[in-house]
């Protein structure tokens, strides 16, 4: 049985025509601006034109749900990936801003019915962020724009 969207072995990704935005958030923005960079390789790779990718920067993660929301309302992308880093510390806000942002992707994504990829990373340590926001394919903004062309693909797979 050949799932929708891949050849039985799992999607064969390719963007070519797939227009994506991406929001990013300015908070920690030096590791931030890697996600990018990472998203921006990995949808190239996958043949996203560069004139087919939207991008917004906003203050922080707890402000991305708001501006992919009005990207995906606009009918102007099939994906959104969302970029940002919360560092774990002394207080709760790490708790409040990581959740939020989470919860806000997610009801954006479940409301317009267009993927909204969460690459916020959620660490510990500034350490453990920038080994996720690295040169190679295991950056988490590579892997967010993998996700955001096998999601838009399936999509509109399923749509018909």
């Amino acid at each position: 049985m050949t799932r929708a969207g891949s050849t039985g072995s799992g999607p064969t990704l390719d963007g070519t025509g797939l227009r994506i935005g991406i929001v990013a958030a300015r908070f920690n923005d030096h590791i931030v601006s890697a996600l990018r960079d990472g998203a921006r390789r990995g949808l190239s790779r996958l043949n996203v034109a560069d004139t087919d990718v939207m991008e917004a920067w906003v203050p922080g993660a707890f402000e991305a749900p708001l501006a992919a929301k009005a990207m995906a309302s606009s009918g102007k992308v099939d994906a959104v990936i969302c970029l940002g880093c919360v560092i774990r510390g002394d207080t709760a806000h790490f708790d409040f801003v990581a959740g939020e942002a989470a919860r806000g992707i997610q009801d954006t994504q479940l409301a317009t019915g267009v993927p909204i990829m969460f690459g916020v990373l959620t660490v510990d340590t500034e350490q453990q962020a920038r080994d996720r926001s690295g040169s190679g394919i295991d950056n988490k903004g590579d892997e967010a724009a993998v996700g955001a062309v096998e999601m838009a693909q399936l999509m509109r797979c399923l749509k018909g």
